[in-house]
């Protein structure tokens, strides 16, 4: 049986005296506590945590081959995956998705589980054909996915 409340010792830093403290716990942090301990127990259950995956885009496929030189595709990757709660640190979790992730394992009606959404991304260099058929060298930002987190 857990007990209400939780005990603790600390030394003062001015006398080196010792003192106790008892503080209880709130109702919320016994729910909070409670959600963990089910979310861990049950987290077998669920679809794979939000991560980078594989994703090649050939600019031949989207029928782009005729204007773009070079290259004919690149590594895009994609971000997939649950976010459930608890968020571990690597899902690279705002602060806002790790509350917003709490609320909905205790309420789920209230609001949806935070979205798996890159955090990082890179740039790509496309030489391609312009309207008046100019050779243009243009960097791309935001085409490659580094890394994924939950929003």
């Amino acid at each position: 049986m857990l007990s209400t409340e939780v005990h603790l010792r600390s030394i003062r830093s001015t006398g080196g005296k010792q003192r106790s403290q008892n503080r209880s716990k709130t109702p919320k942090n016994q729910e909070a506590f409670r959600v963990s301990n089910i979310a861990e127990n049950s987290s077998s259950d669920q679809r794979q945590a939000c991560k980078k995956h594989e994703l090649y885009v050939s600019f031949r496929d989207l029928g782009w081959q005729d204007w773009i030189i070079a290259p004919e595709g690149y590594a895009a990757y994609y971000c997939e995956g649950e976010c459930a709660f608890p968020l571990n640190s690597y899902m690279n979790a705002t602060n806002h998705a790790i509350v917003q992730t709490l609320v909905h394992f205790i309420n789920p009606e209230t609001v949806p589980k935070p979205c798996c959404a890159p955090t990082q991304l890179n740039a790509i260099s496309v030489l391609y054909f312009d309207d008046s058929s100019n050779v243009i060298l243009k960097k791309y930002r935001n085409m490659v996915v580094r890394a994924c987190g939950c929003h």
